[in-house]
């Protein structure tokens, strides 16, 4: 099981660490870069093309502003490709998740949440739990504890207002 995750500025890094280690945490193998789709095109194509003989199954681009990085990435391969719109000065994130989202048609870009690289960790796995057993039954296993949590907490709201 391996993702491959691409920032397109290294101040993409702390919004991105927490997707890093979900995906370790889970047993994931994960190779990270920082390949700007304006300023290192030659070597994001390379690695492009490295995702599509090294196992990586999906591809998760993390971007901001212009957000130009994740339609690039899913214009090169066949690989789904998860686009993190990231928050930056101006516009807060808004222009980075209109960017990734308006995709023309056969080039998709799933997209999550402004900063969501939580999301697109979970979202990975899932897409890679079609075909891995224990990662499918981690994911289960994890849903099931998020369950469990929050009818704890309802038991604690019901009883401090009974």
């Amino acid at each position: 099981m391996k993702v491959a995750i691409i920032m397109g500025s290294t101040s993409d890094l702390p919004k991105m660490e927490a997707c890093v280690d979900i995906l370790k945490n889970y047993g994931v193998e994960v190779n990270v870069r920082c390949l700007s789709a304006h300023r290192a095109h030659a070597g994001l194509s390379a690695f492009i093309e490295e995702t599509a003989h090294d196992g990586t199954e999906v591809i998760i681009t993390a971007a901001g502003m212009a957000a130009a990085l994740p339609g690039v990435v899913a214009s090169q391969t066949v690989l789904p490709v998860i686009g993190v719109p990231l928050s930056g000065a101006t516009l807060d994130g808004m222009d980075a998740l209109l960017s990734i989202v308006q995709m023309p048609s056969g080039i998709p870009v799933a997209t999550v949440a402004i900063n969501g690289g939580k999301n697109a960790a979970y979202l990975a796995m899932q897409i890679m739990a079609i075909k891995h057993d224990e990662l499918k039954d981690k994911l289960l296993a994890y849903r099931q504890d998020m369950e469990k949590q929050a009818m704890k907490a309802n038991e604690e709201v019901i009883e401090k207002f009974k």
